[in-house]
């Protein structure tokens, strides 16, 4: 068991660092992951059977520290937890990546509002205490996650094209995403 487990790993690994190296629009062929992480191909199809099973599988392991990450902050103040989901998406950004591959491969499953339960519940109540900018829960938790996603994926691009390195940017972003979602006292 423990060798499948390994060999599992080695594939999830190897098709991130495919799309890594490649891009999405390079494809992923199952063969050159196999080949990449030095397994038989027939590895693949038996413990995936597809491309979208494999990347599912790769979203899954990959995406757990954020999760946890999220699970952790639940109950925190709307600022800190933006801070926490904004550079925990950054330190590790390729849950974010895989799962817009996905959702891009026509991929339902994928779900992009981390902790949607406890998540939804706590903006529903600062909401209620006037502590967002609008009343609508849903559209404040898609608009967080259309954020950090959309800046994730375009970080080290926008950095490039307003001339600033990307650490740099970071810090303004984090700035101006806590602006655009935690309502100030009056």
């Amino acid at each position: 068991m423990r060798d499948r487990e390994g060999t599992e790993e080695s594939l999830r690994a190897a098709a991130v660092a495919l799309l890594r190296r490649g891009g999405v629009l390079a494809g992923l062929n199952l063969r050159q992951v196999a080949d990449e992480a030095g397994v038989n191909r027939g590895l693949v199809y038996q413990y995936f059977g597809s491309r979208r099973a494999l990347l599912r599988s790769a979203l899954f392991h990959r995406s757990r520290p954020n999760a946890e990450d999220a699970v952790d902050a639940a109950g925190l103040p709307l600022r800190e937890r933006l801070a926490r989901l904004f550079w925990t998406s950054l330190r590790n950004p390729e849950p974010v990546r895989l799962a817009t591959l996905l959702v891009l491969d026509g991929d339902d499953r994928p779900r992009v509002l981390l902790n949607r339960g406890a998540g939804r519940e706590d903006l529903a109540a600062e909401a209620e205490r006037g502590d967002l900018p609008v009343g609508d829960v849903a559209a404040v938790q898609a608009a967080i996650a259309s954020t950090v996603y959309g800046y994730t994926l375009l970080r080290e691009h926008l950095a490039r094209e307003i001339g600033v390195p990307a650490e740099e940017l970071d810090e303004r972003m984090a700035r101006c995403v806590e602006a655009m979602f935690v309502r100030r006292p009056d």
